[in-house]
């Protein structure tokens, strides 16, 4: 988590300028790692992949989730780190600064559930509709891909079905 401290949220387009605003999915792509570093700004896709950089050297199970909303034309989205420790469950966020922090959990559908609700109650303000909610687990992409080219990628990953615990 240190290591994530000097990365503010926001994006960086093609032309290597940085946003603080909303997100024009007509000129974001995705960085890698190192350019991360180097231009200190990325929304929740770019530090992931920063994330899943810093965990690769561990002997930790980590897994990347894509939670999305389709609705309509908006399509409300988080991505995030978790690992597997000691028979234990860690969602290890920094992006998203209301619950930045590493997070303790008994399962990983106990994680999971979390921050689905977190995501309905602070990102979609409680309106939703069930079906349109999907979490995707997904593989590292390549970088420097485009907001589309984001979607597809951890579209084609696999399907989680969360349940009420």
């Amino acid at each position: 988590m240190e290591l994530m401290q000097e990365i503010s949220y926001g994006w960086v387009d093609q032309n290597n300028n940085k946003y603080k605003e909303e997100l024009d999915i007509n000129k974001y792509i995705l960085q890698n790692p190192r350019e991360l570093r180097k231009n200190k700004v990325g929304v929740c896709w770019d530090q992931v992949e920063l994330e899943r950089y810093y965990f690769k050297s561990n002997d930790l199970n980590i897994k990347t989730f894509f939670l999305i909303h389709y609705d309509n034309d908006r399509f409300p989205t988080h991505t995030f780190l978790t690992y597997e420790k000691n028979n234990k469950y860690y969602w290890f966020e920094h992006a998203w600064e209301a619950f930045r922090g590493i997070h303790e959990y008994n399962s990983l559908e106990e994680l999971l559930l979390d921050i689905q609700n977190k995501f309905i109650k602070y990102e979609l303000n409680d309106k939703y509709v069930a079906n349109k909610l999907v979490i995707y687990e997904y593989k590292k992409p390549k970088y420097n891909i485009s907001v589309n080219d984001s979607y597809k990628h951890c579209e084609a990953g696999k399907i989680i079905k969360v349940e009420e615990v």
